[in-house]
């Protein structure tokens, strides 16, 4: 920064006549100039202390430093090259990383549920909470103010979210912090020498906790699904929008069981799946306690009670809602009027 002296420098004479000068401590103000090679130096040291941080939370220390500069280099930062090209490279190499996991992990499993999982450690949503449990996004450099709320915003949302649901949740997030992640494991594999064995086994830790076929059974769309095969039922889901809203209703036999809205289709989708399982959980309970009390001979206080436990110990082993018990119209024949509907 550069000084600026306004008129206002006044003179005296000394005791030996000699004038002095003075300035009125009012009489600077400071206006921005050009970096000074003391900034630069500065802002230097910084970015070292960056590169640091991150060898130490992958694990690896880089042979070519230059490649973790990059790797941690936004677009907007146009003094040095961008991470654009290790993200290319970065998005290929996680997923056969991650496909080669998965395949050597569930040995058997069908090709579609394979997909499901290597697709849920890969996607935008998982990558950027992979960023923010690690906060690497302090690390990065770039002119672009405006990133720096969005991914505070992202942040608060997963702190009280969570950092391990394998679905997206009540915001976006932003893409720049998947881009981080995987610039950055391009940078490993790089580094490496394109050894994608090296590279899973220095940077696979990061990606924890990894997504499972147990915890992708738990994504509020699958669920559904799976609940309503076994069920016998059929399931149409229905988007559409109003105005910059995306709407999901989803049809369960034919009967509105669910509604979600949001500025992202998918998670318009994952909203109105959650309210149709809370729907199908509290109907299924409901009929299960029915059937359990039919078959009691003596409907009195001790086989209710027993048959409330086996009902409790079931839906706990489920993962379940706790089940009311009331009797009257199945919930899910009921159509919830939410705000989203027209």
């Amino acid at each position: 920064m550069k000084k600026k002296r306004k008129d206002m420098i006044g003179s005296e004479e000394s005791s030996d006549g000699a004038e002095v000068v003075s300035v009125s401590a009012e009489s600077c103000v400071i206006v921005p100039g050009e970096p000074s090679d003391h900034d630069h130096d500065h802002a230097a040291i910084a970015f070292d202390s960056s590169l640091d941080a991150v060898e130490r939370i992958v694990r690896y220390r880089f042979k070519n430093r230059d490649l973790l500069e990059e790797a941690l280099t936004h677009s907007s930062y146009t003094e040095a090259e961008s991470y654009q090209r290790l993200e290319f490279v970065g998005d290929a190499a996680l997923g056969l990383a991650v496909a080669n996991f998965v395949y050597i992990t569930y040995p058997g499993l069908d090709p579609g549920h394979l997909s499901l999982i290597r697709a849920a450690n890969i996607s935008t949503e998982k990558l950027a909470r992979v960023a923010v449990r690690h906060a690497l996004f302090r690390y990065v450099r770039h002119n672009a103010p405006c990133l720096n709320a969005k991914v505070e915003e992202f942040a608060q949302v997963v702190a009280e979210e969570g950092d391990e649901i394998p679905h997206s949740g009540s915001i976006k997030a932003p893409k720049v912090l998947a881009d981080i992640v995987e610039s950055i494991a391009a940078a490993v594999y790089v580094d490496c020498n394109f050894d994608l064995k090296q590279m899973w086994d220095y940077f696979g830790h990061v990606l924890e906790p990894i997504v499972t076929l147990e915890t992708l059974q738990h994504q509020p769309v699958t669920t559904m699904y799976e609940l309503c095969q076994k069920q016998g039922k059929q399931v149409d889901i229905r988007h559409w929008r109003k105005g910059s809203v995306n709407i999901a209703n989803i049809f369960v036999d034919g009967k509105l069981v669910g509604s979600g809205c949001s500025e992202q289709k998918d998670i318009a989708k994952i909203n109105a799946a959650k309210e149709a399982l809370d729907k199908l959980w509290k109907s299924l309970s409901l009929e299960t306690e029915v059937d359990m009390v039919d078959e009691s001979t003596v409907l009195d206080g001790k086989e209710i009670n027993g048959a409330k436990q086996k009902l409790n110990e079931f839906c706990n082993k489920k993962r379940w809602h706790k089940p009311t018990y009331r009797y009257g119209e199945s919930p899910l024949l009921t159509s919830n009027h939410s705000n989203c509907h027209a």
